[in-house]
């Protein structure tokens, strides 16, 4: 559809150079083609008139045939607002508006029928609905049956934009002669096989559904090719890539992994870690290039794996390094690894943001010679003075911290061959979602603890229980145990009404006086936070107040207990993390959960999960379905992401398990893209994908 990508979208009947400029400002549609694919998000059943007597609040959209009684304006200068009162002969519903109010009061009157759509909300035990779309009743508009609700900004809002607007400009589009003859894009005996609706009939059901049959045919039709062509691509590369890159050989495991494992290692490895190296040993002895992530809840043993994997490169004559998001969590790296490795005579060193020249000319000395086998750091890593002797692998733990760019410098630091890659997370990725966006990666799951790990036993407790909470801690100070006090924000603000962290600790240290606390958040001079962060690590610190920067590189087997307060305001895998600085030892911890006894639903759901479940996985697939899954790629700091525009990787795992195995056929019959649809698709897949780079290739 060349003319559809490339024709503006001012100039669609309706648009215009102002409001083409706010649509591609606000909503990135900045062509027909854009337009066509902006679906809605849900879908209002127009038929359909609701009743004031009956409505509670909780309804996602309703519409209302009546009059509006009195118009009344309140409030001055940017606070002035109109507020009507609207019946429909069985009650009365207060409507506000917060802008335009001169205009609104000037296009309403109280002679006239009018029909009203928007959300009912409960303020002060009234019903009210604020900004609704407001038409003169007529059959026309009640009669259209399915309506698509498209997603909106404040700012387009504030330019007299609705969603029924964008619904008119979507009609405007579909009569255009551009958009009568759209090419198809998926070979007929896909259609055939799937029975999936013709493109040009999806895209006209999903924007102006028939009936709800035609819609859920349009939807099939449209999550089938968005992820089609998603899973093609990385089918498409993996193929590629596996003739491409060509991978350093470690054929052997010798002295430095054995002695390790027979001699230094001073417990068993637990299954899990015995078959994720075994996966490991195999690709590194393959020929072609390692490209693994590597999933471990907290505490699952992701670092002693990593090493033994480093170990392998060693005992292969390569060196290897590992490169971690901040110099708390290197460090922490350096003080696991450093004891184990010297127990068998090899040489590892640190290197950081902090790290003085003297140092740094020795390690950059003695990494080029070969000397030095093992690289700990952080961004300092990937510094063009950075010049390995071999590097044969580089292990990159809690990955997303880092953008693909940086990602990229470091895999270039070998030029003969790209090191074995190892991505590490102790972010916990819904299979869904695995397959989707790691699908050019091969996975692998630590998914049990060590023996004499306990789970960590997580309550839910609300403003009257604060006193208890605060005894509970106590008996755990007491014991010589440490706590953990997370906050969401560092100062006061009103409008949110939450805990500042400071007032937190003011509180804390009245609270407990006989203690020492230590505070940390973002806003404090890393050495600052650095000597904060130590005094807990260190023990000297009986408590740490802190907002969420602890919640990934803090590791104090001594802490028995989390406390997270307003903890309503945390996504599920935030929680889950910070929940999983405690449990680190042999004794039982805790993590409370304090929250407003007035939640909502949805939140109380949320906070549920938490006190039900210690499995990261369970925890993942939970928080996708409540909040979607995010930029796909991961790439957000280098400004390119593929954004799913229709399916819903919660929601959708038997589509795409469908669809991969599509896509692997195709690629099965003709896996150069070559035949005559192949090179369609593989056009279709250039114009899709050419402005991204290979990321996969990089992890």
């Amino acid at each position: 559809m060349p003319d559809l990508r490339h024709t503006d979208i001012q100039y669609l009947h309706g648009v215009g150079p102002k409001r083409a400029d706010l649509l591609k400002k606000e909503l990135g549609i900045a062509s027909y083609y854009d337009l066509l694919y902006y679906f809605p998000f849900r879908y209002i059943d127009r038929s359909v008139v609701n009743h004031v007597n009956e409505l509670t609040g909780d309804e996602a959209a309703v519409q209302l045939r009546g009059r509006f009684i009195t118009f009344t304006t309140a409030g001055e200068g940017r606070k002035r607002r109109l507020q009507a009162l609207f019946t429909d002969g069985t009650g009365t519903i207060e409507v506000v508006w917060f802008n335009r109010v001169a205009s609104i009061q000037r296009s309403y009157n109280t002679q006239t029928q009018y029909i009203l759509f928007g959300k009912p909300t409960m303020f002060n035990n009234h019903l009210n609905i604020v900004h609704p779309e407001v038409d003169v009743a007529s059959g026309e508009i009640v009669n259209q049956g399915l309506q698509g609700v498209y997603s909106l900004t404040e700012v387009l809002r504030n330019h007299s934009f609705t969603s029924r607007a964008i619904h008119k400009l979507v009609v405007s589009l579909l009569s255009t002669p551009a958009v009568s003859h759209i090419e198809e894009t998926l070979p007929p005996e896909l259609m055939q096989r799937y029975r999936l609706m013709p493109l040009g009939e999806a895209l006209r059901n999903i924007h102006l559904p028939a009936d709800q049959r035609a819609l859920q045919r349009a939807q099939l039709r449209l999550k089938f090719e968005e992820l089609f062509f998603l899973e093609l691509n990385i089918l498409h590369y993996i193929k590629g890539s596996s003739r491409r890159l060509v991978g350093h050989v470690f054929s052997q495991v010798g002295a430095y992994f054995n002695g390790f494992y027979h001699n230094v290692l001073q417990f068993p490895l637990t299954g899990a870690q015995k078959r994720v190296i075994r996966e490991m040993r195999h690709d590194m002895g393959s020929g072609k290039q390692m490209n693994r992530l590597l999933q471990g809840d907290v505490g699952s043993g992701k670092t002693v794996v990593a090493f033994m994997t480093a170990l392998i490169a060693l005992d292969n004559g390569y060196q290897a390094c590992i490169m971690a998001p901040t110099e708390i969590l290197a460090g922490q790296h350096l003080e696991t690894i450093k004891p184990l490795a010297e127990a068998i005579g090899v040489k590892v060193a640190l290197l950081t943001g902090s790290t003085r020249k003297k140092q740094r000319d020795t390690i950059h000395e003695a990494l080029l010679s070969g000397e030095l086998q093992i690289l700990i750091g952080t961004h300092a890593l990937i510094e063009d003075t950075v010049q390995f002797h071999n590097l044969g692998l580089a292990i990159i733990d809690e990955q997303h911290r880092f953008g693909v760019a940086q990602r990229a410098r470091l895999w270039g630091k070998n030029r003969v061959a790209p090191p074995h890659v190892l991505v590490m997370t102790a972010t916990p990725i819904p299979r869904t979602l695995a397959m989707t966006v790691y699908g050019d990666l091969d996975v692998s799951v630590i998914d049990e603890l060590p023996p004499g790990r306990k789970p960590v036993t997580t309550v839910l407790k609300h403003e009257p229980d604060r006193f208890k909470m605060y005894q509970f801690v106590g008996s755990q100070l007491r014991q010589g145990r440490q706590a953990y006090i997370v906050y969401p924000l560092i100062e006061e603000n009103e409008k949110l009404d939450l805990h500042a962290l400071e007032q937190g600790y003011e509180q804390v240290c009245d609270v407990f006086p006989h203690y020492n606390v230590a505070m940390v958040h973002g806003r404090m001079k890393p050495a600052e936070k650095d000597y904060q962060m130590n005094l807990f690590a260190s023990g000297q610190a009986h408590i740490l107040v802190a907002t969420t920067v602890i919640e990934v590189g803090v590791n104090v087997p001594n802490a028995s207990v989390m406390v997270i307060e307003d903890a309503e305001r945390f996504g599920l895998s935030q929680l889950h993390q910070l929940r999983g600085r405690v449990g680190r030892g042999a004794d039982q911890s805790y993590c409370i959960l304090m929250a407003r006894s007035d939640l909502g639903r949805d939140t109380r759901h949320r906070l549920q999960v938490m006190t039900q479940t210690n499995d990261g996985f369970v925890v993942a697939e939970e928080d996708m379905k409540l909040r979607g899954p995010g930029d796909m790629e991961g790439t957000q700091q280098s400004g390119i992401a593929f954004n799913l525009r229709i399916t819903n990787l919660a929601q959708d795992g038997q589509i795409i398990q469908l669809v991969r195995n599509a896509a692997e056929d195709y690629l099965r019959d003709d896996p150069k893209l070559e035949s005559t649809w192949g090179r369609k698709m593989a056009a279709h897949l250039r114009e899709i994908f050419d402005k991204q780079a290979n990321w996969g290739l990089i992890s």
